[in-house]
């Protein structure tokens, strides 16, 4: 696996290497020692050398399409959901109480004796609906009707693909203190543009799949014409995808923050019958909307106008048979896993329906999961743990802010304020949203997935009309991941991250800062990043920094994004370092701060060995293994080309820029990730 542009680093033996081979297959409590490849040196490749062995003996999950760190912690996630699911199932709790929704929701899903008997009535009314839409302006009413409130609040380029827009209700990042609609760009069913544009053969190969895989679904669904309908479907979602907003466009907000009178839609983007779509959107009492990819807005309201109606009614009524798929009978399952998760993924086998069916529970009444797995998994010592590890974190940004030498004190004031109103979140919400109104039936999994779509776009409509809540969580407490919402100026991090391999109370501080240390310092820098560093300390979007400021950082963060192009994870495609910027200057910031408080809260005195392993040492091997990660090549091909984030092994070498990893194992010049110092990018 290439790690540098050209060739992967050639593994070479020295006396020099900081641990011997023989020390690297004893115990050392907190490191997995036999994950590591002591033939390699550090210098090289030290991703290899902290996860040679695993890399070389781990093999993927026929389920799942990439395998890591976040599975390995996942997984014991994942039991405590199975078990907090089993025993909601077994309880026979009254009707309408939360206990009962997941029970219902459960047993409908798996219920697949029901769903095939069914067949597809329960989607014919919408086929049915969809196939009756006379014209134009009743499709603009159709598609306000089924706007979706399905944005992706960590990732805004991703919404849900059965609409051509998608709804987003977030802070305005004009007046802080207020919600606004964002409407977004939608309308594709394969992960990004790329999917459809990109001219090599690998792409050619895929979009040839995708044609015969919508043929097939509309065949399943009794379409007689399903093979000119398909070629209908690609050539539309081709057009759409032609005016669709590259990935990193998408994320920057101050590209995004285009607010658009109401009334001004008909002028600014003309072809949808706009006061339609909104009056059947419930959204004709906004006197403004965020457009956020405005040209995206433009090119897809000109195609509604200009695309023949009957291609229209061919994209929607695919697109409703794959968005249910999941509750229609096997066969349409089937059909969706052999594309989306062989073709496009390389997953070897689906899951099985018991496991899928926690999975769809989990995600639909996330919270009340949430609640209970807090409750029994996560003690308040835990949390008690990770906010000391938090303070420790603030505080060395602190310190290095002070000490930024190319830092005007204006700017620094600015710095300082977003991090003392900072609002970090451990574990779970203080307040847990209510699930009141939702209607579960244990007999029919296709209306439970349709009620919680629309009690979802109900409760994104009625936010409108409350003030900003910091205290949102956009993370239930079982998901093994973290978020900075800059906006907010607000961190999430839910229960399950805070266990092995990110952390455990059991082994050294070490450890424990270079893995889930480093996450928080992560979140945090978010705050300061090439995205972040657009909001002040109220959530506003305004410059703080002065220009000459601004210059070293882009600076600085611009040769980040050059060394992380340099990266070539396949033969044919490499990392865009522009496209991961916001993430890399979170790894590298976050790495540095975990280090400093690491060292802070020694209080001078070195960490005590370990196996060993010097503090140092065992803080990068740490870094390392917690970004352990395999890949099918389907998978790390979407991965670079739709993902904010480097792939995991690539994450590992943000090493290279820290002075302290090359005193730590001795790495010299002439070896391949050797940078000199002044190569080295220094941010925060």
């Amino acid at each position: 696996m290439t790690r540098i542009a050209g060739r992967a680093a050639i593994a070479l033996a020295s006396v020099l290497l900081p641990l011997s081979r023989v020390q690297a297959q004893r115990a050392i409590p907190g490191l997995d020692a036999a994950a590591m490849d002591t033939t390699v040196r550090p210098g090289n490749d030290f991703y290899q050398y902290a996860n040679g062995n695993w890399d070389k003996h781990t093999k993927i999950p026929p389920e799942l399409s990439s395998y890591g760190a976040f599975n390995i912690a996942a997984k014991q996630a994942d039991a405590q959901v199975t078990r907090i699911v089993y025993r909601a199932a077994a309880a026979h709790a009254a009707a309408g109480t939360d206990e009962r929704k997941l029970a219902d929701f459960y047993q409908a899903f798996r219920d697949t004796a029901t769903i095939a008997a069914r067949g597809t009535t329960p989607i014919r009314p919408l086929l049915d609906s969809i196939a009756a839409i006379p014209n134009k302006r009743a499709l603009a009413d159709f598609l306000g009707a089924h706007l979706r409130a399905d944005v992706d609040p960590i990732n805004t380029a991703v919404i849900h693909t059965d609409n051509p827009f998608g709804l987003w209700v977030a802070q305005d990042f004009n007046h802080p203190t207020r919600n606004v609609a964002a409407l977004l760009q939608g309308g594709i069913e394969m992960p990004d543009r790329s999917y459809y544009l990109d001219q090599s053969a690998k792409m050619q190969a895929i979009r040839k799949a995708y044609r015969a895989h919508v043929a097939r679904m509309l065949t399943l669904a009794g379409v007689r014409n399903a093979p000119s309908e398909a070629d209908a479907i690609v050539a539309l979602e081709t057009r759409i995808a032609t005016v669709h907003w590259k990935l990193e466009d998408s994320e920057d907000p101050s590209k995004g923050n285009n607010h658009w009178a109401r009334a001004d839609f008909a002028r600014k983007a003309p072809g949808l019958d706009w006061n339609d779509f909104f009056a059947a959107a419930r959204l004709s009492n906004e006197d403004s909307l965020v457009a956020w990819q405005p040209s995206a807005i433009i090119g897809i309201s000109a195609l509604v106008a200009s695309a023949p109606l009957s291609s229209w009614k061919d994209l929607l009524a695919y697109h409703a048979i794959e968005d249910h798929a999941a509750v229609l009978p096997s066969a349409f399952d089937r059909e969706a896993f052999a594309f989306f998760g062989k073709t496009m993924s390389g997953a070897e086998a689906q899951d099985t329906r018991d496991k899928r069916a926690i999975a769809a529970t989990s995600d639909a009444l996330g919270f009340i999961v949430g609640k209970e797995y807090a409750q029994s998994y996560f003690p308040p010592a835990a949390k008690a743990s990770a906010q000391r590890m938090v303070a420790g974190l603030i505080a060395a940004y602190q310190h290095r802010i002070d000490a930024l030498s190319w830092m005007a004190p204006s700017t620094k004031a600015e710095a300082k304020a977003k991090l003392r109103t900072l609002r970090v979140s451990i574990g779970y919400p203080d307040t847990w949203p209510s699930y009141d109104g939702l209607t579960v039936s244990a007999t029919d999994a296709y209306g439970n997935a349709d009620r919680v779509i629309a009690f979802t776009y109900a409760k994104s409509i009625a936010d409108l009309r409350e003030p900003v809540d910091r205290s949102m969580w956009v993370m239930t407490p079982q998901t093994v991941n973290a978020v900075n919402m800059p906006a907010m100026n607000a961190l999430n991090f839910p229960a399950a991250i805070l266990q092995p391999p990110f952390f455990d109370a059991k082994r050294s501080d070490a450890m424990n800062y270079g893995g889930i240390g480093a996450v928080i310092g992560h979140e945090i820098s978010h705050s300061f990043d090439n995205l972040g560093a657009a909001f002040d300390s109220q959530g506003r979007m305004r410059n703080w920094w002065t220009p000459s400021d601004f210059a070293h950082f882009k600076a600085s963060t611009h040769a980040l994004a050059l060394q992380y192009d340099a990266y070539h994870p396949l033969p044919d495609l490499a990392i865009n370092g522009q496209q991961t910027l916001s993430e890399n200057i979170a790894d590298l910031a976050g790495l540095t701060a975990a280090y400093d408080a690491l060292h802070a809260s020694l209080g001078g005195r070195p960490a005590p060995m370990v196996g060993g392993l010097t503090g140092d040492q065992q803080l990068f091997l740490s870094w390392a293994q917690i970004w352990r990660t395999k890949f099918r090549e389907p998978a790390l091909r979407r991965q670079i080309l739709t993902n904010g984030h480097s792939p995991g092994p690539w994450r590992a070498l943000t090493v290279r820029n820290l002075d302290p990893w090359y005193a730590a194992f001795d790495v010299k010049p002439g070896e391949k990730l050797y940078l000199t110092p002044s190569q080295r990018v220094r941010i925060w």
